[in-house]
């Protein structure tokens, strides 16, 4: 009796572990010792085999976890390019080719609602285990340590990148339009883009088109 109710707080401790901080067991030795664990719990509760469908359950979550992490991270790999080469792209573009925000997009409420898209989608793949990455390096560095591990998460990284992607948007969208009269109109269309994005609750792009 007394094996069944430690077994259940450890699930529950792995399980919350797990779910918290999936980037702890991306490497082979610490799956490894979790399957060790989850194994020998497994023995106290042969009977009715409850206590392995939760840890079968956890195991897939984990791996579940894991793989839509290193997909993320994939796809935003593919999709950094040096600043050269999208100016190269630009310059070869006849002018005529080259479409402005407002012939894609001429609503400012529709752009707001696309941007706050945006904003969830890399606001969901941060994980409390990214702070603390941030945390331990901060201290690591007042304390004039040098960390021996490599950075594992990179959500962060990606949120900043995208605040400065959006105001460099906003700027080169406005710079980029000859015409003083035009050039107002934009800036006009950005300033009711970022109060759209106020009313919505989407405070980090409104601050990014500021």
């Amino acid at each position: 009796a007394k094996l069944k109710s430690f077994a259940a707080k450890i699930i529950q401790l792995l399980k919350e572990w797990t779910e918290t901080f999936p980037y702890d067991f991306q490497d082979e030795k610490s799956m490894k010792e979790l399957k060790e664990i989850a194994h020998r719990i497994t023995q106290c509760d042969e009977e009715n085999g409850t206590v392995k469908k939760i840890i079968s359950q956890m195991t897939q979550n984990l791996l579940m976890a894991l793989s839509a992490r290193s997909q993320y991270q994939e796809i935003r790999e593919k999709f950094r390019q040096p600043a050269t080469d999208k100016g190269t792209i630009l310059k070869t573009k006849p002018q005529s080719t080259q479409k402005d925000i407002l012939s894609v997009c001429c609503d400012p409420l529709i752009l707001a609602q696309q941007l706050t898209y945006i904003e969830l989608e890399r606001v969901s793949n941060i994980y409390p285990e990214d702070l603390m990455q941030i945390v331990s390096h901060m201290d690591s560095l007042d304390n004039h340590k040098c960390r021996s591990d490599v950075t594992k998460t990179y959500n962060l990284e990606a949120y900043d990148n995208w605040f400065n992607c959006l105001s460099m948007l906003v700027a080169t969208e406005i710079c980029r339009v000859v015409k003083k009269k035009q050039r107002t109109r934009m800036v006009e269309f950005f300033i009711d883009v970022a109060r759209e994005c106020f009313n919505i609750g989407n405070f980090n792009s409104m601050m990014a088109i500021i």
